[in-house]
């Protein structure tokens, strides 16, 4: 499951970017106990440390986990950087489609972009409540441009967590 389909011509024009670092990626394997000797094999190389532990990779996705059972209302909020890779000076607007059971908002919902290259950070947060019989819930978060040129697509999803690794 992605975005969407991918249309080669808009791919080469997406208007805004979400950029990540090598280090980000180690930084999410550290968060999710990876050893340095784990990250090493990964990576091939010495200089990615566990410098710090965070699981909100910089991504175009959101997926907010509960543990299959849980009851109750929970909270989750993510910080997503993205960058004006379009032609100069924009205004991007979220449109918001909430998972079902779910209440999204984004702050700010308005970027106003000067310049090319421009970084502007937002969060979303997620209000959801657990599922009892633990069903995926979808959702999206599109910016769009004033002109109507660019539609940046983003998934959320809520979902049950999966037990991958074992007890």
């Amino acid at each position: 499951m992605g975005a969407g389909q991918v249309d080669p011509n808009r791919a080469l024009d997406p208007g805004l970017i979400y950029d990540v670092t090598p280090q980000d990626y180690v930084d999410l394997l550290c968060s999710l106990n990876f050893t340095q000797n784990q990250i090493l094999t990964i990576t091939r190389s010495n200089s990615y440390p566990c410098l710090t532990s965070s699981s909100d990779l910089n991504y175009p996705s959101f997926i907010a986990l509960y543990t299959y059972g849980a009851m109750g209302i929970f909270v989750q909020k993510f910080q997503r950087t993205v960058t004006n890779v379009g032609d100069g000076a924009a205004t991007y607007k979220a449109e918001v489609t909430a998972p079902k059971g779910s209440v999204v908002t984004v702050s700010p919902d308005k970027m106003v972009f000067g310049k090319k290259y421009e970084k502007q950070s937002y969060f979303l947060t997620i209000h959801y409540s657990a599922d009892e019989n633990g069903t995926n819930t979808f959702g999206s978060i599109i910016w769009v441009e004033d002109n109507g040129k660019h539609r940046v697509r983003s998934p959320i999803v809520v979902s049950t967590t999966i037990e991958v690794w074992g007890s």
